[in-house]
């Protein structure tokens, strides 16, 4: 394996781990507000979750490819028990955090050779910034709005 293609396999399970960690906080928070009603938004994080496993999939398959062997690992705790403001500001945090990696992983792979790699970590950073921009839209409606909004979110959702 050349030190190009190791370099690429870290920086892919690299990424797998925050994805993997991403998963587990919005599913944590999908459970958490399932719990207290707020369907309407658990069901947002359960969705993004959902596109979190299918990038994390992505990646271990592109790390198999490479003769790499996928983490299994998360790169942080997982935070339990937050109120909707601070489930949001982290959620905000990982989503800022993954595209700042992503975007200089996309640069590494160029660098290395590998373009496929690099069209993966474009095509998880599109994904990765449509759930930022969704991120804070919440959060300005929350700060807007307060608990008119937080009731906007209770019930099933559809």
């Amino acid at each position: 394996m050349s030190k190009d293609t190791k370099k690429v396999i870290d920086l892919l399970n690299e990424a797998r781990s925050r994805e993997l960690t991403a998963i587990l906080q919005y599913m944590v928070q999908h459970y958490d507000l399932t719990n207290q009603d707020y369907g309407k938004l658990a069901k947002v994080l359960k969705a993004t979750a959902i596109v979190e496993m299918k990038h994390a999939e992505a990646l271990a398959e592109r790390i198999v490819l490479l003769g790499g062997t996928p983490t299994s690992k998360p790169d942080a705790e997982i935070k339990k028990n937050q109120m909707i403001p601070e489930m949001i500001a982290t959620d905000i945090g990982l989503e800022e955090a993954a595209i700042k990696m992503y975007n200089d992983a996309a640069l590494a792979c160029a660098d290395a050779r590998d373009l496929v790699s690099q069209d993966l970590f474009e095509k998880i950073l599109g994904d990765e910034d449509g759930h930022l921009d969704e991120f804070t839209n919440i959060k300005e409606h929350v700060e807007k709005l307060g608990n008119v909004y937080l009731a906007t979110l209770t019930g099933a959702g559809e």
